[in-house]
C-alpha cells in the first residue's frame, strides 16, 4: 500500500515472556520455541480476520477491523499457549502477554503507524504472564459480548503516552478465578484499625493493635500475612474492602476498631472472606488494658480456625515491644518515615528511632529498626562507621529480644553489610523460623543469593519479600534491581511503575526506572526521568551520581568525568559507586578495579557486583577472582 490511508483499528501487540534472557541462555532451543508460538498464533489470526503487520523478533503486531474479534483472538491464542504447556517439559513451555487497543492508525508504505500501535504495544507488558490488558476503548465496545471477566486496573502512565490510559485485565477462566480465590484465603491483610477513643492521642494505640495482631497472625501455620508498611498506606482509606483486598492479592481481611477510656478497653473486630465477598465472624471485646494480649491471642485463634489451620509454637505476646507510650509512638512514626526513601527522611527516622530508645532501653523492634535506618544512612554517610553502629544495635536488639524475628534480621543485616555471609544466613534462618512472613529476613536471604550470582533464587526470595510487602518501597526497588540484572526488564520496569502510581518521584523509583532505560539504551527516557525526579527532590545527592552513569552510557566521556568531579566531595560511598559504573562504561577497567578494591575495603560495594550486565568487562578480568575472594563471594568460574 503506497498511499497513506487513516482508519479505526483495534491493534494487537504479543510479546514472549523472557525471550531475551532465553536466547542468551540456549539460542537453539529459543529458535525452536519462537517456531512453535508462531505455529500456534498464525490460525487464530486467520480465524478472527486479524492481519498481520509484522513480526518483530519475539513479538507479533497484529491489526484487526473489530475489537471483539481482537479480543476473542487474543482469548484463543492464550488458552492454546495453556494446552501447549500442559503438554510440554519445562523447556518447551512458552509465556506471551498480550495487549490490544483501539484507535486511529496510519497505513504507510505496508506497515502501520499512530497511538493504536504505540499504545497497545506499551499495554503488553502490563499484562501477567499468560494474560491480557486491554484499554478503556476497547472495553466499551466489548463490554457485555466477551464470555469472560475483565476487571479493571485503575489508569496507567504509559511511556511515551501523553495522557494515562485506563486498563482493564482478562480473567482467562472463571474456573481458574475460583481457585485463585480460594488459594488465596490464607493471604491475610490486617486493616489498620481506626481510633475511636475520646483523646485522638490515643491513635497510636489502634496502631499498636494493628501492628501487634499482624505479628500474631503472622504465627498461623501457612498464612501469608501482608506487612504492616503496606497494611499502613490505607489508613483512613475510603476504598471498598473488595479493592483493597485486590491491590494487595489478600483473600482475607481483618478489620476494627479501639476504643481506650482510662483503664477500659473496647475492641471490635471482623473477619471478611473478600473473594466471596461475606463476612465470617464478628467479635467485641470488652476488657481491661491488661488484657490486650489476651484478646490479640483469641482473634488470632479465631482466623486460625477459620482457616481450618493451628497457631505455631507459642511465643510472648509482648516480644520486643515497650509499655512506654512514648517511646511506642516514636517507633510507629520512625518507621513508616524510614520506608518513604531519601537522605531527609532517613535521619528523621533515625532521630525518632534514637528518642524512641531513649525513653526505653530495653525496646528491642526499635533498636532492630534502628539498624536498618543506620545501613541506609551508609549510603551518604562514613559506610563503615555507620555499619558498626548497625552491628551494635543489632547486638542491642537481639539482647533485649532473643525471641524477637526483627532483631535477627537487624543483625543479619549488618552482618551482610560487613561481608559476614554465614553468619548472616544463619541469623536470617532463626528469623524467617520464628516469623515465617517477616519481608525483611526473606529481602536479606535475596541479597546474599543475589551477591553470590544466583539471580533465580535471589528473584524468589525478594519476590517473596514483595508478595509479604506489596506497598514497601525497599522490597519492590530490589526485587526490580534484581529482575533488571537478570535480564528482565519489562518485569522490572511494570514494579517500578507500580510503585511509582503510590509513590509518585521518589528517589529510589526514580533511579530504578533510569537504570531500566538506561540498559534498553533508551538514554533520552533516562535522562527525562531522572531531571523530573531532581525537580521533585531539590537538594537529594542520589541523582548526581545517576547523571554521571548516564553520561558515561552515552559515550560523553567528558560529561561523565565532570558530573563526577562534582560529587567527589559528597562522600566516599556514593562517589565511589558512581565512579565504578562510570569507569566500566567507558572501558576504563584499571580505574573501575580501583574503585571495587576501595568499596571491598569499606565493604560497600553493589551486591549485584557479579551479575550486574554494566560490568560484564570486569568479570573476565583475572582481576575479578581475587575481589570475589576478598569479599567471601564465589569467584565465576565457582558457581
Amino acid at each position: 500500500m503506497s498511499e497513506e490511508q487513516r482508519r479505526l483499528a483495534a491493534i494487537m501487540f504479543t510479546d514472549i515472556v523472557g525471550y531475551t534472557a532465553l536466547t542468551q541462555a540456549n539460542e537453539a532451543n529459543a529458535l525452536r520455541l519462537l517456531d512453535a508460538h508462531n505455529r500456534i498464533i498464525r490460525p487464530f489470526l486467520a480465524k478472527y480476520h486479524g492481519i498481520e503487520v509484522k513480526t518483530i523478533g519475539d513479538s507479533f503486531l497484529v491489526e484487526f477491523g473489530s475489537a471483539l474479534d481482537a479480543l476473542r483472538c487474543a482469548a484463543e491464542v492464550q488458552n492454546a499457549f495453556r494446552e501447549h504447556n500442559a503438554a510440554s517439559p519445562p523447556n518447551g513451555r512458552i509465556m506471551v502477554r498480550i495487549g490490544i487497543h483501539l484507535g486511529d492508525v496510519i497505513h504507510r508504505e505496508g506497515d502501520v503507524f499512530g497511538d493504536a500501535v504505540n499504545i497497545s504495544s506499551r499495554l503488553q507488558p502490563l499484562a501477567e504472564p499468560g494474560g491480557i490488558c486491554i484499554s478503556r476503548q476497547v472495553y466499551d465496545q466489548v463490554r457485555n459480548k466477551f464470555e469472560l471477566p475483565i476487571v479493571p486496573l485503575g489508569a496507567r502512565t504509559l511511556k511515551n503516552v501523553d495522557s494515562p490510559v485506563e486498563v482493564y485485565s482478562v480473567r482467562m477462566s472463571e474456573e481458574r478465578e475460583r481457585e485463585h480465590s480460594a488459594s488465596d484465603t490464607r493471604r491475610v491483610v490486617v486493616l489498620p484499625f481506626a481510633n475511636m477513643s475520646p483523646d485522638p492521642q490515643d491513635e497510636y494505640f489502634a496502631d499498636g493493635m494493628t501492628e501487634e495482631l499482624i505479628s500474631t497472625v503472622s504465627r498461623i501455620d501457612g498464612a501469608e500475612v501482608i506487612s504492616r508498611t503496606s497494611v499502613m498506606q490505607y489508613k483512613k482509606s475510603q476504598k471498598p474492602i473488595r479493592q483493597i483486598s485486590s491491590e494487595l492479592d489478600a483473600g482475607t481481611v481483618l478489620e476494627g476498631s479501639v476504643r481506650k477510656a482510662g483503664n477500659r478497653l473496647r475492641v471490635s473486630v471482623q473477619m471478611i472472606d473478600a473473594a466471596r465477598d461475606r463476612h465470617v465472624w464478628a467479635e467485641s471485646y470488652d476488657r481491661n488494658m491488661d488484657d490486650v494480649f489476651a484478646i490479640q491471642s483469641d482473634i488470632a485463634g479465631r482466623v486460625a480456625e477459620a482457616l481450618k489451620a493451628r497457631m505455631a509454637k507459642e511465643t510472648p505476646r509482648s516480644a520486643g515491644l515497650t509499655d512506654n507510650v512514648g517511646a511506642y509512638t516514636d517507633y510507629l512514626r520512625g518507621k513508616q518515615i524510614l520506608n518513604e526513601g531519601g537522605e531527609g527522611r532517613t535521619k528523621e527516622a533515625i532521630d525518632l528511632l534514637e528518642s524512641a530508645v531513649a525513653k526505653d532501653p530495653n525496646f528491642s523492634r526499635a533498636y532492630a529498626e534502628l539498624a536498618h535506618a543506620q545501613r541506609h544512612l551508609g549510603m551518604y554517610e562514613d559506610y563503615t562507621k555507620t555499619m558498626k553502629r548497625a552491628e551494635e544495635l543489632g547486638r542491642k536488639a537481639i539482647a533485649t529480644g532473643p525471641e524477637v524475628a526483627e532483631a535477627h534480621a537487624a543483625m543479619a543485616a549488618a552482618h551482610i553489610a560487613l561481608d559476614r555471609f554465614t553468619e548472616a544466613r544463619t541469623e536470617l534462618e532463626i528469623a524467617v523460623e520464628l516469623n515465617p512472613n517477616l519481608s525483611s529476613a526473606h529481602a536479606g536471604l535475596g541479597e546474599i543469593a543475589g551477591a553470590f550470582g544466583n539471580l533465580d533464587e535471589s528473584i524468589d526470595r525478594y519476590r517473596k519479600a514483595y508478595v509479604l510487602d506489596p506497598v514497601s518501597i525497599h522490597a519492590g526497588v530490589l526485587l526490580a534491581e534484581v529482575l533488571r540484572a537478570s535480564g528482565k526488564v519489562e518485569d522490572a520496569l511494570q514494579i517500578l511503575s507500580r510503585m511509582n502510581q503510590l509513590y509518585p518521584n521518589n528517589v529510589h523509583v526514580s533511579q530504578g526506572i533510569a537504570s531500566c532505560h538506561i540498559q534498553q539504551r533508551n538514554y533520552a527516557e533516562a535522562r527525562r526521568v531522572l531531571d523530573e525526579g531532581v525537580r521533585a527532590n531539590p537538594g537529594e545527592r542520589d541523582f548526581q551520581g545517576m547523571f554521571a552513569i548516564l553520561d558515561a552510557s552515552e559515550g560523553r566521556r567528558d560529561e561523565a568525568i565532570e558530573s563526577l568531579r562534582r560529587i567527589s566531595a559528597e562522600g566516599v560511598t556514593p562517589y565511589r559507586n558512581a565512579s565504578l559504573f562510570v569507569n566500566a562504561f567507558l572501558g576504563n577497567l584499571d580505574g573501575a578495579f580501583s574503585d571495587l578494591d576501595e568499596l571491598a575495603r569499606i565493604h560497600a560495594w553493589p551486591f549485584l557486583v557479579r551479575s550486574e550486565p554494566s560490568l560484564g568487562p570486569l568479570r573476565r578480568d583475572p582481576r575479578f577472582s581475587d575481589f570475589c575472594r576478598r569479599v567471601g563471594i564465589p569467584p565465576p568460574s565457582t558457581v
